[in-house]
């Protein structure tokens, strides 16, 4: 598939957009969430997208991070799995929670979960990553961005 707009094009034509969205994803240093929770979660929205673009883009860096691979491979099933802590439960739960809002309410359960294992402030944070890699997703999906693969 070729892209039907490509990332130079966008970016040169709305550089508000990278401005906005780079920014909703810098967390700040005392914020409860770490490098490897940050790429999960992005991992797991795009999974959810289905934007192949930002899951290579994602698991690279992830892998950079020293994320292992085996959690990688079986993200997609992390309420199966051992290997995820609590709070990497809480937080991806709720990343589905948003993410799939259009076809589910938001179970308060899933909230108060998320809240309890990263405070009012994490989950705040947590949020604005959400929403923008659900705005990014939409954006490589819909201009059909690819990843550069080997």
């Amino acid at each position: 598939m070729q892209p039907r707009i490509s990332s130079s094009s966008l970016y040169r034509q709305c550089p508000r957009l990278i401005t906005h969205l780079t920014a909703l994803g810098d967390v700040p240093e005392q914020a409860a969430i770490s490098p490897q929770l940050l790429h999960l979660v992005r991992l797991r929205a795009s999974q959810l997208n289905g934007c192949g673009f930002c899951q290579h883009m994602h698991a690279d860096e992830a892998r950079q991070d020293g994320e292992a691979q085996e959690r990688l491979d079986v993200l997609a099933a992390w309420r199966e799995i051992s290997g995820f802590s609590e709070q990497e439960r809480a937080a991806l739960a709720w990343t589905e929670a948003l993410t799939l809002i259009s076809q589910k309410p938001v179970d308060e359960a899933v909230f108060q979960a998320a809240k309890a294992a990263l405070g009012e402030a994490g989950l705040i944070e947590l949020s604005a990553i959400i929403v923008q890699i659900n705005s990014w997703n939409r954006i490589a999906v819909g201009f059909g961005f690819q990843p550069g693969m080997k």
